[in-house]
């Protein structure tokens, strides 16, 4: 390696060829040729000429800058390599990534970029050098990519000398224009980075000659291979294909078509290849979240969105793996789908994420193949000893030669595996990932909120997963998805069926976006129901805005989904005998709540029903899907949709018997248990306040609380309303209760300041029971 020194005159003159460990220190310019005619040759230094040349100012700046940071030599690649010499050539190309790495400094010289960048008018600082950087030709060349990555020490300099900043103060810039990795640019190794990946940094560089292109790639690859100009373009490509691939030859291409395969799981399959992600300015707010998550600062494992059927879980999975995809961070992707053969159960979980994994991260390939090599009966082994041996383990040995620094699993629909036990074993199993030490691996996972993810979640710590609940987004935001969706959609049925041009109309859009009522599966259900009607599109459109009872076709969906939750909300294993209690338990607590006037918490309800707070629990302890239902049991539950409500109440729509819920009956069963409750619990002065003269505004709200609690106070408001949707007739529970306690029901509506509403109350009665019966309580 020879290099440039300058003298005390200013004179510039090549050194000795140093060899090996005999290197000094030196520095090293990066920067964009131009004419032949204009850069000094190593021929002209031997000569003593070419001061005359305008590259000879380049060279001149590169000494003084050197010698301004304590460096006695530099190297510029146009002077510095005897290019008459076809071997000096190829040992300095060989070598080039070595000798930029190894330089203490490199000055990258931006001909195109002034300090103060100039607008077409002249006038100063209208555009400033941090976005003009971005159009600098030295960002466009082949070789400038491994001059970029090789040294630890970049400082970029402007066409005036002046320095713009270093590697590490234009990091974002940088990664900004090129699409590297910030991580390689700080100076990870670029065999942690998948060969495609590095391929794509150079595929909009060119360089002057077509086999430059391969050749300024060495470097990269840290591959030795001899330059052989005249060869063209494609032969070097193919060669240098030949020398990355080598390491994998020795390997039995075979090996991975042992592994069981379930070839619709993954997110790009054919299968799904028409399913769709995420429209342009839609789930802003969590797509953004889950990037943030996903990036360098968040040690969080795993990320859940979890949400009730619907909401749209699996459209965001997509996104999420489609953009990671794009990115060559996706190590691979599992869809759980119910009755979907393959990817209805677990079996096929972990062999089909190694294989996606050998694919996306290629240095792992050949640790998973010796795994099967070495454990023939793999694909039999438990899906612990699978996790184990076919990622983790391979994972882990790697040494930073060939698996970039980050990547991304995504797992859909969790909660459609078929076998609970199966479910939180693969949470268990992901949460294991923490190990990992020289691979960051996480975890982008959604479900419904089901019982097995729930407690799965409980037994992983905190800090270890992050939660997004979707159907807790604004509903404002919501709408606002919704309506660019249907909007979307409903454009594209226009232009199929030749509709007219303002078709279906800014009222139109905003009653279908009412309707869906937040649910991204029944805009979805809407449109194809519109789209299959063809010539009839607009008929079928004023179908579902008039609600009219044909047009059901949207609500099938949503009716196969509450069938689907609610028969695996009961547990298999029980007999006859159980069975029937439990299903009449569950009518019992899940029709009254569909049913209420007014929310009510998991307790009241229990004190309501007459039945302890552990049964109302278990009733509902599998249907986070479709309820509200929080944590603290002293809080209101509230049916996610309203169309569940209808759903159970329509025996069209619910066609198992052994859920649809009496409507009549119901409210028999409610009404009936209101005055239960009211008859055993209300009396004089029920607030014990002894002074009559005691104003409703002068009682605590914590007293009247405790002496009204929300379960009586509901009764108190509502069991009127119940007993006259019933047709029921309760007259000789109306006239005991009446009898003992009207003045103590009236003094109760006193207390929450709803008189009035007993009072209506009353006249409803009179409609409903015999004039005789309520004279012989009110006489």
């Amino acid at each position: 390696m020879r290099l440039l020194e300058r003298n005390s005159a200013g004179e510039l003159s090549l050194t000795k060829d140093f060899v090996g460990d005999n290197i000094p220190e030196y520095a090293i310019l990066s920067h964009t040729w131009g004419a032949d005619t204009e850069e000094v040759t190593f021929k002209d230094l031997m000569d003593g000429t070419g001061k005359d040349k305008s590259g000879y100012k380049k060279i001149c700046f590169c000494g003084e800058q050197a010698r301004r940071d304590g460096l006695q030599y530099f190297w510029v690649d146009t002077c510095c390599i005897d290019k008459s010499s076809s071997a000096v050539l190829s040992e300095a190309i060989i070598s080039m990534f070595r000798w930029y790495h190894n330089a203490a400094q490199c000055y990258v010289y931006l001909s195109d970029i002034s300090r103060l960048a100039f607008d077409v008018n002249g006038k100063c600082n209208q555009l400033p050098w941090e976005s003009a950087i971005q159009n600098s030709k030295w960002f466009t060349r082949g070789w400038t990519l491994q001059e970029l990555l090789a040294p630890a020490i970049v400082k970029f300099f402007s066409k005036g000398w002046e320095q713009l900043g270093d590697k590490k103060s234009l990091e974002r810039h940088i990664h900004e224009i090129t699409g590297i990795p910030v991580k390689a640019l700080q100076g990870s190794p670029l065999s942690n980075f998948s060969v495609t990946e590095r391929l794509l940094w150079a595929e909009k560089r060119d360089t002057r000659r077509e086999e430059d292109k391969a050749y300024s790639l060495l470097g990269i690859f840290n591959i030795q291979m001899p330059a052989l100009y005249g060869e063209g373009g494609e032969n070097a490509f193919k060669r240098l294909r030949e020398e990355i691939n080598k390491p994998f030859k020795g390997l039995d291409n075979n090996l991975l078509h042992r592994l069981p395969y379930a070839v619709e799981a993954p997110f790009n399959s054919y299968h799904r290849q028409h399913e769709p992600i995420c429209l342009p300015e839609t789930r802003v707010d969590v797509l953004r979240e889950i990037h943030n998550w996903a990036g360098e600062h968040d040690d969080r494992l795993i990320f859940w969105l979890n949400g009730l059927a619907g909401t749209g879980k699996s459209t965001v999975a997509r996104t999420i793996a489609h953009t990671y995809h794009e990115q060559k961070r996706l190590g691979g992707s599992f869809f759980f789908s119910r009755g979907g053969g393959d990817v209805s159960h677990a079996g096929k979980f972990v062999t089909s994420i190694a294989v996606q994994l050998a694919s996306s991260v290629p240095t792992v390939y050949r640790f998973i193949c010796d795994a099967i090599t070495e454990h023939s009966d793999i694909a039999s082994r438990s899906l612990r000893d699978q996790w184990q041996l076919l990622v983790l383990d391979p994972l882990s040995k790697l040494d930073g030669n060939g698996c970039r620094a980050s990547y991304v699993l995504v797992v859909d629909a969790l909660d459609e595996c078929d076998d609970d036990n199966n479910i939180r074993t693969i949470l268990q199993l992901l949460a294991i990932a923490r190990s990992l030490e020289r691979v960051r691996l996480r975890v982008f996972l959604t479900s419904r909120p089901e019982i097995p993810i729930r407690y799965g979640f409980c037994q992983i710590p905190d800090t270890e997963h992050q939660d997004f609940v979707l159907h807790n987004i604004s509903p404002s935001i919501i709408g606002h998805d919704i309506s660019i969706f249907l909007e979307y959609n409903l454009r594209l049925i226009r232009r199929e069926w030749a509709l007219g041009a303002g078709w279906p109309g800014e009222q139109a859009l905003k009653q279908l976006v009412l309707n869906s009522s937040g649910l991204f599966i029944w805009a979805a259900t809407a449109c194809r129901f519109i789209h299959d009607g063809r010539e009839f599109a607009e008929r079928r459109l004023s179908l579902i805005l008039q609600g009219d009872a044909s047009a059901t076709a949207p609500e099938r969906h949503l009716n196969k989904i509450y069938t689907t939750v609610l028969k695996n909300s009961i547990r298999h294993g029980y007999d006859t005998f159980e069975r029937e209690c439990i299903l009449s338990r569950f009518q019992k607590v899940l029709g009254s709540i569909v049913i209420l006037s007014s929310p009510l918490s998991a307790s009241s309800i229990s004190r309501l029903l007459h039945v302890t707070i552990q049964q109302v629990a278990q009733s509902l302890n599998d249907l986070h899907a479709i309820l509200d239902i929080p944590e603290d049991q002293t809080c209101p539950l509230r049916l996610h949709h309203p169309s569940f409500r209808d759903f159970l109440l329509d025996k069209e729509r619910c066609g198992d018997s052994n859920f649809q819920v009496d409507e009549k009956q119901a409210h028999q069963t409610l009404a009936g248990s209101c005055i239960q409750l009211m008859s055993t619990s209300l009396k004089q002065d029920v607030c014990r306040q002894e002074a009559p003269s005691t104003l409703v505004a002068d009682i605590e709200s914590s007293r009247l609380e405790k002496c009204l609690p929300a379960e009586l106070q509901y009764a108190c408001l509502y069991w009127v309303q119940h007993l006259k949707r019933s047709s029921a007739q309760l007259y000789d529970q109306v006239y005991q209760f009446l009898q003992d306690h009207l003045l103590h029901w009236l003094e109760a509506l006193g207390w929450m300041g709803k008189t009035s509403e007993g009072i209506l109350a009353i006249f409803s009665l009179e409609a409903q029971i015999p004039v005789s019966l309520l004279c012989g309580v009110f006489v």
